[in-house]
């Protein structure tokens, strides 16, 4: 697929067609027995930047709102668990920031698209959570659903080396490189990438078959790669942090034997890690280096490690004290910015912006997404991915906000409970 786009662009919106109805079909055709809209959510969550990049996308939008309306079909085969209540409560509190911005915004500002781009994902992460809380699935089912979002990564990975095959001639300094990262955005592009980076390292711990953990090996190499050449920190140092916490949990969950195979399979992993970086650090002529040592291309340090984000959140924080409990509205945090800074700019940053545009409603709504998971952990320690999954979240909105579906679909996966799968009894007479 990656190579079929390269060649002939224009088809990218007709392989999201295809998609889409190769999912429908199997969702109605089995009744969502086996949850096959997560299937179709994560498929989609996983394709959504490489749509993007090849404009095959058919609005800005619209993966958030394809894997809202998947889990909502969802619901009404399997509808959602009485204990979820939390989360329509966060939904609920998302409401009057959407009346505030359309008495706030400017005449000339286009309401919908403004409260379309800023709440798009927040309400993307209510409908994941309200489906996956508590939801209980056998582990091969959890798998076979990140194996969905894994695999469009991998078309975006083999896209990117098609479309920059050297990627010394796209050097410019250490800044984000758009030309590795297919000519979009290199945040989103490492973000999803990294994604793909944790799933796969998940996937050696998890899945014993020594031929499957050798593909997923090459892939990790093949990925992370291409992840870190986009130049963009944010989402290779979440994959890393998301990787840490899972292995802490699964070495702690497991039993001696496993434990004794883990120690070769990690130092081969460190290996083939030191392998890429240094692979990587060649291409970039040691440019890498000095990227992720937060130095230019001469080697000094730059001032502001976060790349202006700071200043971005520090505006956003100043109009919350300035609108405590109402909050400006939804999308008007641009139009505050512009007033009061002369810049016109985007948040980076969905915690900073929930306050601003939010208020004492955005608080509510924080304090529902940090606590209700932990709350579920207490009663339910089942789901080994629930503290990289939340992290993935919050780490990712921290540099990105949601400016794609991945944490708010991610998020809601970490609220899964694994059950054993059901056995067959055979009943033996005599």
């Amino acid at each position: 697929m990656g190579l079929l786009v390269y060649l002939f662009q224009g088809i990218s919106k007709y392989l999201l067609l295809l998609i889409i109805g190769y999912f429908l079909y199997r969702i109605l055709s089995n009744n969502n027995r086996k949850d096959e809209v997560l299937l179709a959510a994560g498929y989609i969550t996983g394709y959504e930047v490489f749509s993007r990049m090849t404009g095959g996308t058919f609005s800005y939008e619209f993966a958030k709102y394809a894997v809202v309306g998947f889990l909502v079909l969802g619901m009404f085969y399997r509808g959602f668990t009485r204990s979820s209540w939390p989360y329509l409560f966060y939904l609920v509190f998302l409401m009057p920031g959407i009346f505030f911005s359309a008495v706030n915004l400017e005449y000339d500002t286009n309401v919908g698209n403004a409260i379309g781009f800023n709440l798009s994902g927040p309400i993307c992460l209510g409908i994941s959570a309200l489906y996956c809380y508590n939801r209980k699935m056998p582990a091969a089912r959890l798998q076979q659903i990140l194996l969905a979002v894994l695999l469009p990564l991998i078309t975006t990975t083999v896209y990117l080396y098609f479309y920059t095959p050297s990627i010394r001639d796209t050097l410019q300094g250490t800044a984000s490189n758009f030309e590795a990262s297919g000519g979009y955005g290199p945040n989103q592009v490492a973000t999803v990438l990294g994604l793909g980076m944790f799933i796969l390292f998940s996937r050696l711990l998890l899945i014993k078959n020594r031929f499957i953990n050798l593909v997923d090996l090459v892939l990790l190499a093949f990925i992370s790669y291409r992840g870190i050449v986009t130049f963009s920190r944010g989402g290779i140092l979440t994959a890393i942090v998301c990787a840490i916490l899972f292995l802490g949990i699964y070495y702690l969950k497991s039993g001696t034997k496993e434990r004794k195979v883990l120690v070769p399979k990690m130092g081969l992993i460190a290996g083939f890690s030191v392998l890429i970086w240094l692979v990587t650090s060649i291409a970039t002529m040691g440019l890498i280096d000095k990227r992720y040592s937060n130095e230019d291309a001469a080697g000094n340090i730059k001032d502001d490690i976060s790349t202006g984000r700071v200043e971005l959140i520090e505006t956003e924080i100043n109009a919350f004290y300035d609108n405590p409990i109402t909050g400006l509205g939804v999308g008007k945090m641009k139009e505050y910015r512009e007033e009061t800074t002369g810049e016109v700019s985007a948040t980076h940053n969905e915690i900073s912006r929930m306050l601003s545009e939010h208020g004492l409603f955005g608080i509510f709504s924080l304090l529902i997404l940090f606590f209700a998971p932990l709350l579920l952990r207490l009663k339910n320690r089942s789901n080994l991915y629930l503290f990289s999954f939340l992290a993935f979240w919050f780490l990712t909105i921290n540099h990105s906000s949601m400016r794609i579906a991945a944490p708010a679909f991610i998020y809601g996966l970490g609220l899964i409970s694994i059950v054993n799968a059901k056995r067959k009894h055979t009943l033996h007479r005599k």
